[in-house]
C-alpha cells in the first residue's frame, strides 16, 4: 500500500514546482499566438490604417469606387457624406466609409505633372 503512494508522488529529480515545466508546456501556445499575430492581426491593422488614411485624404475631383461598385468623381465632401457625380446631372450621396478605393486623385495627378 505504501508503494502505491510513492508511485503517485512527484517524479524523481523534480521538486513538484511549476517552474520550467510550466513555461515549456505554454511555449506552443505562445508560439501559436505570435504566429497568428504576425500573419493575421498585424496585416489587418495595417489595412485598416491605410483605408482610414485614404478616406481622410479624399478631395474634390478624385475618381473613386464605392463598395457597391459605383464609379464616380467626388463633387462634394462633408464630415461623413461624400457627393459622387456618376454622370451629367446625376449625383449620389454616399457615406464616406462606403468608398473602397481611389482610382485617380487630383493630388496624384499634380505630383505626376511636377
Amino acid at each position: 500500500m505504501i508503494q502505491d503512494a510513492f508511485a503517485m508522488g512527484p517524479s524523481a529529480g523534480g521538486d513538484g514546482g511549476d517552474g520550467p515545466s510550466f513555461l515549456i508546456s505554454m511555449a506552443p501556445f505562445i508560439l501559436m499566438f505570435l504566429i497568428m499575430y504576425l500573419l493575421l492581426i498585424r496585416p489587418q491593422q495595417k489595412r485598416q490604417r491605410d483605408q482610414q488614411h485614404m478616406l481622410d485624404d479624399l478631395q474634390n475631383g478624385d475618381k473613386v469606387v464605392t463598395q457597391g461598385g459605383i464609379i464616380g468623381t467626388i463633387s462634394g465632401l462633408k464630415a461623413d457624406v461624400v457627393t459622387v457625380r456618376v454622370a451629367d446631372n446625376v449625383k449620389l450621396e454616399v457615406q464616406r466609409s462606403s468608398i473602397s478605393r481611389v482610382m485617380s486623385s487630383k493630388k496624384g495627378a499634380k505630383e505626376l505633372k511636377e
